[in-house]
């Protein structure tokens, strides 16, 4: 004789966790929900992003009236369709969801236009690239517009010298990695692209910022497709050559 066991299957259990972590996080008063579906969606993969739940409720979150939930499920939702795409279990997952992954980008567009934060701004220029696909290393050009610093390596084939590209309130040069620890460390100035000369993607966001009223963004973007110069040995560099680069 046999009898049905009243232990929940672990499947059950990561369901119910999922939704609560959704729920939580839609309740837009939970960080540590955020923080959590993170972690397990996008950095140890605990919970199963292919869960139609998942995009489902981000674009809910996406198309709310509150500005932090939905940046906040842009930019997951973005960060995941990017990782997804790179995986061969997971690479069909933008096509799968292409009604939700359409409303998400239409609401990236709309928090874009409406925002005056230059962070939340940068993020959701992230979340439009990642949505759109076909690029993977959105989130490294704005973590270095945000962060107004990239550390990159020189692009000599020896592997020259590790180095920091300043952006932002600090100045806009170029400095070796101890650049911290002594003031008297050699800086080089960066060389911004001239707008006018920029192409494809660099002209797209640089306009898009402009039109967008981020005057600001649009500077720092001009030198994170300009050039810097190895504190090392002097050479000349694209800055988004080398972001690139570092990313795959």
């Amino acid at each position: 004789m046999t009898t049905s066991s009243a232990v929940p299957r672990a499947d059950d259990a990561d369901s119910d966790r999922l939704r609560a972590l959704l729920e939580r996080a839609a309740e837009g008063r939970d960080s540590q929900a955020w923080s959590d579906l993170w972690t397990e969606l996008y950095h140890n993969g605990s919970l199963d992003v292919t869960r139609p739940l998942v995009l489902h409720a981000l674009t809910d979150m996406a198309e709310d009236d509150h500005a932090d939930t939905a940046v906040s499920a842009l930019l997951l939702a973005g960060s995941l369709l990017v990782q997804a795409d790179q995986r061969y279990e997971t690479r069909n997952l933008r096509d799968r969801h292409a009604t939700d992954v359409a409303r998400l980008l239409s609401a990236a567009n709309r928090w874009r236009q409406v925002t005056a934060d230059r962070n939340e701004y940068c993020h959701l220029l992230e979340a439009v690239l990642n949505l759109e696909g076909g690029i993977d290393w959105a989130q490294d050009l704005f973590g270095g517009v945000v962060g107004e610093e990239y550390e990159l390596e020189c692009p000599d084939p020896d592997g020259c010298a590790s180095l920091w590209v300043i952006i932002g309130e600090r100045g806009f040069f170029s400095v070796a990695e101890d650049y911290a620890l002594s003031d008297d460390v050699e800086t080089f100035p960066l060389h911004p692209a001239d707008p006018r000369a920029l192409e494809g993607l660099g002209r797209r966001l640089y306009d898009l910022a402009l039109a967008d009223g981020h005057e600001e963004v649009a500077c720092a973007l001009t030198y994170a497709f300009g050039e810097a110069t190895c504190p090392e040995c002097e050479r000349r560099f694209s800055v988004i050559g080398q972001v690139v680069a570092s990313s795959s």
